[in-house]
């Protein structure tokens, strides 16, 4: 790797992020908050400065005009660098607020990486505070290289090694010939689904501040919300809907979705494998859900329906916002929640977990496995949307798979020994890699991270970090030839 590459691509990043933290700033002066100003400002310019400061003490690195010929392994390093130093970057202004340096960390974390987990007991904070938390969501939920690459014409071509580590989802889809027009293309829907959001959840009579921080953190499948009590708190049957339909949006491939506006065609949608298995899905596991809570916890129809595909579609999209405390639902209905938590939402969509698309090939491969048994020198080709799906693509899927709940696994019994509890060891480590967020018991839609031990507030900040870049590049830096520097 070219150190002087590295230093030019996250220098860049830097600056940016610092422009970034001037919207809060803006908010707090619309509110009058003079004290939230500096916080955040202070921030803009740490990160402005150090990334000024890396160009220039660097050789060569500021003179270089573009990124051209980058390589892979240098866009894997720049794309997980980028994603630590923003969550350091987001995490400077918390402590101003009277969180802990590890706290600001963790809250950091889980909002760029869209995971919704939160240490807060109390909600008294500004405005600007919450207005941070649910932006950084939106921002991690496209992606900031993706964001990037769109804006910055040092990434035009360069992008697309970028690009691609940071995408999530198991197939490199791109619908336009340069990746920067995908780039500029997917943060269009980004921004436009945003407004359309905001604009109907004011219409439900949500208080327009609140509106703008559950739109953010819903189009980017995030689950933070000014609320202490997530949707719960607002008491607006109408708002529980809509955010239903839109965390759908949210979890559905925004490729897909760029080619249904294109071609003026819904219909595409139910041609689509992964579409259909997942609307499929969140209709059947809804179904159960609603039977088991009118059956069990005496809810009336509606709000039967209403709770039971709300909560199916936050967690199974990695949303993590609630509608009722689900930790108090029986243990088929919390059984139901957590099967939805690892199907996973579409891949290239702001969702987290696995993705449905794995689970769809693996499927694929082990009946065609199966069939080999039987017919030992049939040649069957594993198909997605009718078409062949290449060995190596598969090959990473298996590999992914098993590296996901090795991780899972692993975590699991570290989070466990030190809380001295398998249940919030295992649960936790799986909606924080799955980028979940609440999970189940003392870190259920109503609790809180605060009280967790440091260390697994690491395990857990580590895991959200490697869930939201999917495994690849964390997996490709564990190699030691990975890290050889050049400096030229």
């Amino acid at each position: 790797m070219r150190l002087s590459y590295i230093i030019n691509a996250i220098s860049l990043v830097m600056m940016c992020v610092g422009l970034v933290l001037l919207a809060p700033v803006a908010v707090a002066l619309i509110y009058n908050d003079s004290t939230s100003v500096f916080p955040f400002l202070s921030a803009a310019v740490i990160a402005s400065g150090l990334g000024y400061l890396l160009r220039k003490l660097i050789p060569k690195s500021s003179r270089l005009d573009n990124l051209n010929d980058i390589k892979k392994s240098e866009g894997l390093f720049i794309v997980a660098a980028s994603w630590l130093i923003f969550a350091l970057i987001a995490a400077i202004p918390y402590p101003y607020f009277g969180l802990s340096p590890i706290d600001s960390l963790f809250e950091a974390t889980s909002g760029i990486t869209t995971t919704g987990a939160t240490i807060l007991t109390s909600f008294d904070f500004p405005k600007a505070f919450f207005f941070w938390r649910s932006f950084t969501q939106w921002l991690g939920g496209m992606g900031i290289i993706v964001m990037f690459i769109a804006i910055l014409p040092q990434f035009a071509v360069a992008g697309r090694q970028m690009f691609f580590a940071e995408a999530p989802g198991p197939t490199e889809d791109k619908f336009t010939p340069r990746v920067r027009n995908t780039a500029s293309i997917l943060w269009k829907l980004y921004v436009g689904l945003t407004l359309l959001l905001i604009l109907c959840l004011t219409s439900t009579g949500m208080p327009l501040f609140d509106s703008v921080c559950n739109a953010l953190s819903t189009i980017s499948a995030g689950g933070f919300s000014p609320h202490e009590h997530s949707i719960l708190g607002y008491g607006l049957p109408s708002a529980t809907w809509i955010i239903t339909v839109f965390m759908i949006i949210a979890g559905t491939n925004f490729n897909l979705q760029y080619k249904i506006l294109q071609k003026k065609n819904p219909l595409l949608l139910f041609k689509d494998d992964e579409f259909k298995t997942y609307l499929g899905f969140i209709l059947f596991a809804g179904a159960i859900l609603t039977a088991l809570l009118m059956a069990g916890e005496h809810y009336i129809n509606f709000d039967a329906i209403r709770h039971a595909f709300f909560q199916i579609v936050s967690l199974m999209t990695s949303s993590g916002f609630a509608s009722a405390d689900y930790t108090k639902w029986s243990s088929a209905g919390k059984l139901v929640l957590f099967i939805a938590i690892f199907f996973g939402s579409c891949a290239s969509s702001a969702g987290g977990g696995i993705k449905i698309t794995r689970w769809l090939l693996v499927c694929k491969i082990m009946k065609n496995e199966i069939i080999k048994i039987l017919h030992p020198n049939a040649v069957i080709p594993v198909k997605y949307n009718n078409k062949a799906v290449p060995a190596d693509v598969l090959r990473q899927i298996i590999i992914f798979i098993v590296q996901y709940f090795l991780i899972i696994a692993i975590s699991s019994v570290i989070i466990s020994l030190l809380e001295n509890n398998h249940v919030l060891g295992f649960t936790a480590a799986v909606t924080a890699l799955g980028n979940v967020g609440p999970a189940f018991g003392q870190i259920g839609p109503m609790g809180s991270f605060e009280n967790l031990h440091t260390a697994t507030k690491i395990t857990l900040i580590l895991n959200m970090l490697i869930g939201r870049l999917e495994l690849i590049p964390f997996l490709v830096m564990l190699n030691p030839e990975f890290w050889q520097i050049k400096k030229d």
